[in-house]
């Protein structure tokens, strides 16, 4: 009896101890922790094959196994190459509107559209009219429309060069020879300008006006008029148009004005070439060789036509004209005369500005050099300025409208 007493457990029953120690542990768990674990959680997502509301049910095994790389790698290239070409094309469209473009807004600042009014003044040679204002000092200039050179004289007066001739082989200082103060002055009159423009881009190298000895006007009105009208003193709008159209037409113009130049008419004329930027008399030279050079075969054709055999050698009056601009500089500014005598022969007057005034470089006598230089501003498929050429046809019109004998007072 004493040993069962003693084998039996001194602690609480098992059952009891479990309860104390839920209890216990239930006691220190903070509140919060107690919520979040008894709290309800949320319904999982419907099984991949499972149809919802919105969308069919999907089989995510067969996503895999219809993954083609290869396909997707050739549209991904196919869609840079259509992009590509479509950027291409693009900048390609772009490029041809943008010169179109400017190439059309050249053509209507070429060629100005006029507004057509009642009367005479519908005709197209009113309407090309210059404006003749006078400056500070009371004298008439015609503004040219060139920053560089703003305005011509309607009116020059040039002294006697004959007898004034320049030594072909010697330096510039003793070449240059200065126009006598009391020689005998002729007035020229302006009969048209423009600018000279060379390559694409239109850069300006030299304004230049056709004068006309006043004094032979006359003559010119006359051989106009009569050719279009023989019983006419005057020509009328009609006729004047019909002037114009022969004198700007390449090949009739070419010819009219070599037929004219070759009979002497007019008599007494010269070429005033102002540069617009700073060049030199070789870069100039040249220029006026080629003119030269280019309708020489006209003019020695015709010749060789008509027989002529007393005339010098055209190459060597070429070289005397090259001699007359065996000079260095030809600053901006200043002026360069060409005239061609009575007789034809030309001679190359320069004004640098200074105090010595107007000098003769040089002088050929044979007609045909002034004639073919002549020729390179009047007439032809190809003039050295096309301004120029429209603006001297105008300006023979102005003549041809008043009747003969009368100088003109107004510059067209």
């Amino acid at each position: 009896m004493l040993c069962r007493a003693t084998m039996r457990p001194r602690g609480p029953p098992m059952a009891t101890r479990s309860f104390s120690s839920a209890a216990s542990t239930l006691l220190r768990t903070p509140r919060t922790a107690r919520t979040a674990r008894t709290a309800p959680t949320k319904p999982s997502a419907p099984p991949a094959g499972t149809r919802t509301f919105l969308r069919p049910a999907q089989n995510d095994s067969n996503i895999l196994d219809s993954l083609d790389v290869s396909r997707i790698a050739r549209d991904r290239y196919n869609y840079e190459r259509r992009r590509r070409i479509f950027l291409y094309c693009g900048a390609l469209s772009g490029f041809v509107a943008t010169c179109y473009t400017a190439w059309k807004i050249k053509v209507l600042l070429d060629n100005p559209i006029q507004a057509d009014a009642a009367g005479v003044a519908a005709s197209s040679i009113d309407q090309a009219r210059k404006v003749v204002v006078h400056d500070k000092d009371g004298r008439e200039i015609v503004p040219t429309g060139n920053s560089t050179v703003p305005e011509f004289p309607r009116t020059l007066v040039l002294g006697d060069l004959d007898g004034s001739t320049a030594k072909d082989a010697a330096p510039v200082s003793s070449q240059t020879i200065v126009i006598p103060n009391g020689a005998v002055e002729d007035e020229y009159t302006l009969v048209g300008f423009g600018t000279r423009t060379v390559s694409f881009l239109s850069i300006q190298v030299y304004v230049v006006g056709f004068y006309i000895a006043t004094a032979d006007i006359a003559a010119l009105q006359n051989r106009l008029v009569k050719r279009v009208n023989p019983i006419a003193t005057a020509l009328v709008p009609s006729e004047k148009d019909d002037l114009r159209a022969s004198l700007l037409d390449p090949a009739e113009g070419e010819a009219l004005w070599d037929a004219l130049l070759a009979d002497g008419v007019p008599a007494r004329s010269l070429f005033r070439i102002v540069p617009v930027r700073d060049t030199d008399f070789p870069h100039l030279r040249d220029g006026f060789v080629r003119a030269i050079q280019a309708k020489a075969p006209r003019i020695l054709e015709q010749e060789a036509k008509e027989g002529a055999s007393a005339t010098p050698d055209f190459g060597e009056s070429v070289k005397e004209f090259r001699r007359a601009f065996n000079r260095g500089k030809a600053p901006k500014k200043q002026e360069l005369l060409m005239v061609r005598g009575a007789d034809g022969s030309l001679r190359v007057v320069f004004d640098d500005g200074r105090s010595t005034g107007r000098q003769v470089l040089g002088s050929v006598a044979d007609e045909r050099v002034s004639r073919a230089l002549w020729l390179n501003y009047l007439g032809g498929r190809k003039v050295a300025s096309e301004a120029t050429r429209k603006s001297i046809v105008d300006g023979v019109i102005e003549f041809v409208e008043r009747p003969i004998g009368t100088v003109a007072s107004q510059v067209v």
